[in-house]
């Protein structure tokens, strides 16, 4: 059970022997069947992308950091009160894989340069949804990394405070004035 389970995860552990002892011990580490990590995967793996996606900027990254993300999860030896607390447990993994990603300096994630002599964009809607979105992408890339987690996860994905609080290991209490704070100095580099 626990090769398909792993295999579902991550398609390139077929290609892996294992001794039986190795599945053995992986049996006991993983406190999910394969069923109950299924749906839990399909009901959660979209909007994780899109968070470390949006958090890295760099969709292969996010595909490399959603994987390592679910690997962490099945590895944890910790009982769940139910789906919430593994989701929350879940995003809280990414969020540290994201923070040690941009912890150390790496080639791959230098920024590139911006390009000014682009060719004018057509006319029409298309046109303003692209700048629009250009100089929001900006402006989030002058906020911290909190800041974006927090305004990623409380307007790009729903989340509540408490969700929030929970994903980013911070108290409910602090979740409205930090939000507050990054509205508010996003609204600034928008203006700009």
């Amino acid at each position: 059970m626990t090769r398909r389970l792993l295999s579902l995860a991550f398609p390139f552990m077929d290609s892996f022997d294992t001794a039986p002892a190795d599945a053995a011990a992986l049996d006991e580490t993983l406190l999910m069947d394969e069923d109950t990590f299924r749906g839990f995967y399909h009901r959660t793996s979209g909007m994780l992308w899109a968070y470390l996606s949006r958090a890295t900027g760099d969709p292969s990254a996010a595909d490399d950091l959603l994987q390592e993300s679910y690997y962490r999860l099945l590895r944890a030896r910790v009982t769940f009160e139910g789906e919430d607390h593994r989701r929350h447990y879940l995003f809280r993994i990414a969020t540290n894989l994201v923070h040690d990603r941009f912890r150390r300096p790496r080639l791959d994630n230098a920024p590139l340069p911006d390009d000014d002599a682009r060719e004018p964009a057509a006319a029409g809607d298309l046109a303003v949804q692209t700048q629009q979105r250009a100089d929001l992408d900006r402006a989030m890339a002058q906020l911290t990394a909190r800041e974006r987690d927090l305004v990623w996860l409380a307007y790009g994905q729903g989340s509540s405070h408490q969700e929030i609080a929970g994903a980013l290991g911070l108290r409910t209490g602090s979740i409205k004035p930090l939000l507050f704070r990054a509205r508010r100095k996003l609204v600034k580099f928008l203006s700009r």
